[in-house]
């Protein structure tokens, strides 16, 4: 019987834009993607973030291995900006993983300017910019070798719901749908498109939330009773990402330790 060893799982020397990257889930997904052997280009608003992931991948890997790029996502000329720079950096673009996000006050009972302006400002990072990212990609993701992917990064919250944050949760809710009208879209220039949805994880976004109250969160809602590590959404996305996966778009995948399923 002929082995089952024609597919590879290796990443060395794709070109990767990873957006949301100087902090939690990006960084660890640039990271990851540095250390099996992908150019990576760091894209963040903060230019600090962006300085320290670049040289965190420059120290392990070398100059060639990073590139950072200081930019707000929520402008289109920004996103025009970026690709063209990851491309002329890296030399093209074969992977985007759309990763940038943020989650601001929209209640129902706000004020109104209080919601406009949160509800905006969310759509913009959060759904509008993952669109506006991937058509300014398209030219090289379509003529990556082996097909080009991307990965959007959704959250649970797409799936549950937290009071308080009506535009996050729609955002992440309108993620899952883009992914799949974007994966039937692009299968026919062989790019592959996928989602992932996390749970409660230790990043920047669930800082101020106490440790005790994380942990009695993960105790009551999460059946393997934690957080997750930035890394263990990394490596889902990773794999989404290799060659052997060509086969699978339109999926959005939940990484949350069980919590869904026992909500």
């Amino acid at each position: 019987m002929t082995r089952l060893t024609s597919l590879s799982r290796s990443v060395a020397g794709r070109r990767v834009l990873v957006t949301g990257a100087g902090s939690g889930m990006g960084r660890a997904t640039a990271h990851l993607f540095a250390d099996e052997g992908a150019r990576v280009a760091v894209v963040d608003r903060s230019a600090s973030g962006v300085a320290q992931v670049v040289a965190e991948i420059h120290a392990a890997h070398g100059d060639a291995a990073a590139i950072g790029v200081v930019a707000d996502l929520s402008l289109p000329a920004e996103v025009h900006r970026v690709v063209t720079e990851t491309a002329g950096g890296l030399g093209g673009i074969d992977v985007v993983v759309n990763n940038a996000g943020v989650s601001m006050l929209a209640s129902l009972f706000q004020d109104e300017a209080g919601f406009e302006e949160g509800w905006a400002a969310t759509l913009d990072v959060n759904l509008t910019a993952y669109v506006r990212v991937v058509r300014a990609a398209l030219p090289w993701l379509r003529d990556a070798p082996g097909g080009g992917r991307i990965v959007n990064i959704a959250s649970t919250e797409a799936v549950v719901a937290t009071p308080g944050i009506s535009a996050y949760s729609a955002t992440k809710a309108g993620v899952t749908g883009l992914t799949r009208s974007m994966a039937v879209e692009l299968a026919s220039v062989g790019v592959t498109v996928n989602c992932v949805c996390p749970g409660p994880v230790r990043t920047g976004m669930t800082a101020g939330i106490p440790d005790d109250a994380k942990e009695t969160y993960a105790r009551r809602k999460v059946p393997l009773r934690r957080y997750a590590d930035p890394e263990e959404v990394a490596h889902m996305t990773l794999s989404l990402c290799l060659p052997a996966a060509g086969f699978t778009t339109g999926a959005t995948l939940v990484v949350d330790g069980g919590m869904t399923i026992k909500h």
